[in-house]
């Protein structure tokens, strides 16, 4: 391919035998096959074991305590319910008169408001009960079992923090 000249107004013209060859190259490099990639690949080795003991079923169970699985119902529930009172009030004062959907939400609010207290004050009493719980602890075979207990005094306005660790 011919150079470019800087001083020159466009790049000169080929003669025919160069553009000939050149048509030659780009048609043989279109055509040319191309090269085989494999997509995938399966490894059918055998896996390796270890040991003897057979897999143990872990069973999948997610721990949510009771109190939050009660808010939630709870807060589905006062949800679900001021919807509908809300929509009834919206409906029966459309008989009534011409009411605004947004003047029929202000009169639910205070139904809403009642009842998410009501579903805090639950929870919250709930939750209170379910404070003293006693935990057992069941071993079998050698245990060592170490009590540490680290104090970390905090004074002043501006607090350094000193870990001491005693065993």
């Amino acid at each position: 391919m011919p150079k470019y000249d800087p001083s020159a107004a466009r790049w000169p013209r080929m003669t025919d035998a160069e553009a000939t060859a050149e048509a030659r190259r780009i048609i043989a490099d279109a055509y040319q096959p191309a090269r085989e990639m494999p997509t995938a690949y399966r490894d059918t080795s055998p896996l390796p074991a270890y040991g003897t003991t057979p897999p143990v079923v872990q069973p999948d169970r997610r721990i949510v305590p009771a109190w939050a699985a009660g808010t939630a119902v709870a807060g589905i529930g006062v949800g679900a319910t001021c919807v509908g009172i809300g929509c009834g009030i919206w409906l029966a004062c459309q008989g009534f008169a011409a009411v605004t959907l947004t003047s029929v939400l202000f009169i639910t609010l205070p139904i809403a408001g009642v009842a998410a207290v009501v579903a805090a004050v639950g929870s919250a009493l709930r939750s209170l009960r379910g404070v003293r719980t006693e935990t057992h602890h069941h071993y079998a075979g050698p245990v060592r079992q170490e009590t540490n207990q680290i104090t970390a005094p905090a004074y002043g306005l501006i607090a350094r923090n000193r870990n001491e660790l005693h065993r």
